[in-house]
């Protein structure tokens, strides 16, 4: 059985109670419909835009949002077709060029020429994407244990998804979530969100195929999660390093997949900080 809205719309308001003071919270006009964006940090900061992976909606970042909001204007994003408080009204979602097409709205209507760019998981894969149509936007590129962009899914890691993608419920999300993370401490306020997104009737992410990510030319950074299922991070950085030989590659020891960007924020940021600088 699917959640109530009720009680998705109650665990979203509690994680948001967790962000920073003085968080402003935006719903930006697309032609795809409004888009909720969470704004922290100073006016007159660097922006720097940060893209979550599927379900875990623009709040995930609420650990990471102290730190770099003492340097850059953060934005975080509501992705469009997942859940979250980002509409789908007006000009239907039909592939991923709408995707890109939706951002340059969100960044036009946010009044960005030029930001940083970051993106976890799927946010990463849109993220790359992104940063292929508009170049002339994107300053500098940071992928947290991007997927489908250097290599696919591992199939096991498919497998154990599909249950609660066929069948998505609380608990099946939740057994997910645990067997990938390894039984990682996670934030309960955020598992609960996650878990309950996944069963929105009208979530409906997306898919593309795997973007060019050797013609990117701005600077990028990849971030992997040393024990991530959702595929091999020591091969996936051989390919990053020889897709991209001037980029930074980095292995995060003791990360996961949907351990990131909650888990251990302070090493996250600090590698974040120290490249977007």
């Amino acid at each position: 059985m699917s959640a109530s809205p009720s009680a998705f719309d109650r665990a979203y308001e509690e994680l948001r109670a967790c962000w920073p003071e003085f968080t402003e919270e935006r719903d930006v006009a697309t032609p795809y419909g409004p888009t909720r964006v969470h704004v922290h940090g100073p006016a007159d900061g660097s922006p720097l835009v940060l893209l979550p992976g599927g379900s875990a909606t623009g709040l995930v970042w609420f650990a990471n949002a102290p730190a770099l909001g003492r340097r850059y204007r953060v934005h975080t994003v509501d992705l469009l077709g997942d859940a979250g408080r980002t509409e789908r009204r007006g000009t239907p979602l039909k592939g991923a060029d709408d995707l890109t097409a939706w951002l340059d709205a969100v960044l036009d209507g946010l009044g960005l020429t030029r930001t940083h760019l970051c993106g976890h998981s799927y946010g990463a894969w849109l993220a790359t994407r992104y940063a292929l149509h508009a170049p002339q936007r994107v300053d500098r590129l940071a992928l947290v244990d991007p997927t489908q962009v250097f290599a696919g899914f591992r199939p096991g890691y498919l497998l154990r998804a599909l249950p609660s993608m066929i069948r998505p419920s609380e608990a099946r999300a939740r057994s997910f979530l645990s067997w990938e993370t390894g039984g990682r401490p996670l934030d309960e306020t955020w598992q609960r969100l996650y878990a309950l997104a996944t069963t929105v009737p009208d979530r409906k992410p997306v898919v593309g195929g795997r973007p060019r990510a050797a013609a990117l030319r701005m600077p990028v950074l990849v971030l992997l999660g040393e024990h991530s299922r959702t595929h091999d991070a020591a091969k996936v950085a051989g390919k990053a390093r020889r897709a991209l030989p001037h980029a930074e590659v980095t292995v995060l020891p003791g990360a996961t997949h949907h351990s990131l960007p909650l888990s251990e924020p302070e090493k996250l940021n600090e590698h974040l900080i120290r490249f977007l600088d």
